[in-house]
């Protein structure tokens, strides 16, 4: 393996104890030395990079990522808005699809954003107006919920008579029939699924040829190299997506490091095999254990202790009460897990906390907590974070993406949504990330929000919780490590870590944020190789 040098940089080690320096050298899959010692040990066959000035980083890592849903939506059909931006729209686009899809074959499409459409949400008479030929799935952008058209329906044995299951429901009209809108744990009576997951979460593991899904996961993986990234947790693991990666992994052919996070409905077997996290090595491990307290805020079943909606109309859904949930987290943390809580509304965010506590006390030291999106603690709630070195998993994607929905239903409510800056001002260490497939995989578009904190209209949207540059970086980088519990490896260019480095074609200082959008990778180094080059 050759010697990696990258010179006439501005190297942002994200090392607290080191400063700002100009070159990096990565030898033998580790950083060897920064400065003039890293230009002075280069051997001279080193593969050399030259900066011209711009910013250097460590890998990107991001700790909240559907990496192969991702990789799935990436080859289905786009329903993401502005593209599709009314139901006539959605009706269009799948239309197209179904005159070149042969008959009887299914039709997936991802990233409905129903709450910008005029007409209000789709129904399966108008997805019947594109085909009765095709059963047709849409899932919408918060990966919760999913329309369907009537053969779909049909095809799964559905009718208006189907009950609604513990942590989801079956929309209906006035006269009780179905409207083909299908909330949260719902989902897994629509499609032929690989795991039953019970009511421990969306379930969007859906049965599909191994080979195809290996296919789709090597091309979203040069995306992600792309972009910088070196290293993702996928925060919903079940034995589908982990047979894909560890297939991946054995092959070499896993394309950034990968933390899978196993969902919640697998503690009683993974208790009975006496597996825990962490497990496994620095390409692919198990994390956390992931749990959901709530719905999805995007969708309008996160649950809040006042109903939301431009009526009032949301009220919510709760995967499961209170003290199911404590005794839940309790038993994994036992079992050696730690745990990550999918919460967004403030009465889910207490339900949680009273989880978290009760986990922090089976665990004991540095259990490190997590709490997925973090949608809508309270000041009572940051503070009590503190007190269990809980780490609030933010998107800011979603304020830019959604953030004029927020405002909508939220009211003044919406500015306190992701509090990041006080979560700061707290000690916190929140870390940054994407939820992608939900939004943008890409690491600067998710810095440059965290820094804007506006919506895709312009709006301010909670600026007083908007981070600078330095803070931003850190959470999605040395502080995203630390979530994954792996900040003694990744995270910073410091010597002797790993060697996954970034290198841009501006100075990030110089730029911006309104501009990083047009920022661009030019180099990533993942284990010491170069695995992008622009």
């Amino acid at each position: 393996m050759a010697d990696v040098l990258i010179h006439r940089a501005r190297v942002l080690t994200m090392d607290p104890d080191l400063a700002e320096t100009d070159a990096v050298l990565v030898r033998d899959g580790r950083v060897a030395a920064l400065g003039p010692a890293a230009v002075a040990q280069a051997a001279p066959e080193a593969e050399r990079v030259d900066a011209s000035g711009a910013t250097v980083l460590p890998g990107f890592v991001d700790p909240h990522n559907h990496l192969l849903s991702t990789a799935e939506s990436l080859a289905a059909e786009d329903a993401s808005y502005p593209a599709v931006s009314t139901v006539d729209d959605l009706v269009e686009m799948v239309a197209k699809a179904a005159a070149r899809t042969p008959a009887g074959q299914w039709i997936r499409a991802f990233g409905m954003d129903d709450a910008k459409y005029p007409e209000g949400r789709p129904t399966r008479q108008r997805l019947d107006e594109a085909t009765t030929e095709h059963p047709v799935i849409v899932y919408h952008v918060s990966g919760h919920h999913a329309v369907v058209n009537s053969t779909a329906l049909e095809w799964r044995g559905i009718g208006s008579d189907v009950a609604d299951p513990a942590g989801g429901r079956f929309l209906r009209d006035a006269a009780g029939r179905l409207t083909g809108m299908v909330l949260d744990s719902a989902m897994q009576l629509l499609l032929p699924v690989a795991v039953e997951i019970g009511c421990h979460g969306p379930n969007f593991h859906t049965d599909l040829p191994f080979e195809q899904l290996s296919g789709w996961l090597g091309d979203a993986g040069r995306h992600y190299v792309e972009a910088g990234l070196t290293t993702i947790a996928d925060p919903q693991v079940s034995a589908r997506e982990l047979r894909v990666y560890r297939a991946a992994r054995a092959a070499g052919r896993l394309p950034v490091r990968t933390v899978a996070m196993p969902l919640s409905h697998q503690l009683d077997a993974l208790a009975a095999v006496g597996l825990g996290d962490p497990f496994g090595d620095d390409w692919l491990s198990l994390g956390a254990m992931k749990f959901y307290s709530d719905g999805t805020l995007i969708g309008g079943t996160a649950v809040f202790s006042e109903p939301y909606g431009e009526h009032g109309e949301f009220t919510g859904s709760l995967y499961w009460s209170a003290d199911d949930l404590t005794v839940l987290v309790e038993r994994a943390a036992r079992a050696g897990w730690r745990v990550a809580v999918h919460t967004q509304g403030d009465l889910a965010m207490e339900n949680t906390l009273r989880a978290l506590e009760a986990g922090s006390r089976a665990y004991g030291d540095d259990f490190r907590p997590r709490v997925e999106h973090c949608g809508y603690p309270t000041r009572e709630h940051v503070r009590r974070f503190a007190g269990l070195g809980v780490i609030p998993v933010n998107q800011p994607n979603f304020l830019h993406d959604s953030g004029g929905d927020f405002l909508r239903r939220l009211g003044d409510r919406a500015h306190r949504l992701q509090p990041i800056r006080e979560e700061l001002d707290a000690g916190l260490r929140p870390a940054l990330s994407s939820d992608s497939f939900v939004s943008s995989f890409k690491p600067l578009h998710t810095i440059a929000n965290a820094m804007l904190r506006q919506t895709r209209e312009g709006a301010d949207i909670g600026a007083e919780q908007a981070i600078s540059l330095p803070e931003a970086l850190r959470a999605h980088t040395l502080d995203a490590a630390y979530t994954l519990g792996m900040d003694d490896r990744i995270g910073s260019l410091t010597p002797g870590k790993l060697g996954d480095v970034v290198v841009l074609d501006a100075d990030l200082e110089q730029t911006s944020p309104e501009k990083f959008g047009e920022v661009h990778v030019t180099t990533t180094v993942l284990d010491g190789r170069i695995v992008h080059q622009r």
